[in-house]
């Protein structure tokens, strides 16, 4: 599975890992992504999203039906 969140689409990123002499290294910068269950209560099921930091600050602002359905409108989930 790649590493993507599936509420708000962050992905990895590609960057330069400088040295103190300045030398460049290609570096990854990873999403900070894990596992969460949600519960659905119009469903009355629970749910496993793969979701950043910031997509559950969005879960909780915005609720989980709302982040959901704007997810799917963008093609994320």
């Amino acid at each position: 599975m790649s590493k993507v969140c599936q509420i708000t689409g962050k992905s990895a990123l590609v960057g330069n890992n400088v040295s103190h002499s300045k030398r460049r290294t290609k570096k990854k910068f990873n999403v900070n992504l894990f596992y969460k269950r949600f519960y659905l209560p119009e469903e009355d099921k629970w749910i496993r999203l793969r979701v950043s930091a910031s997509g559950l600050r969005l879960i909780n602002k915005i609720g989980l039906q709302a982040a959901m359905n704007e997810a799917k409108e963008k093609g994320y989930l």
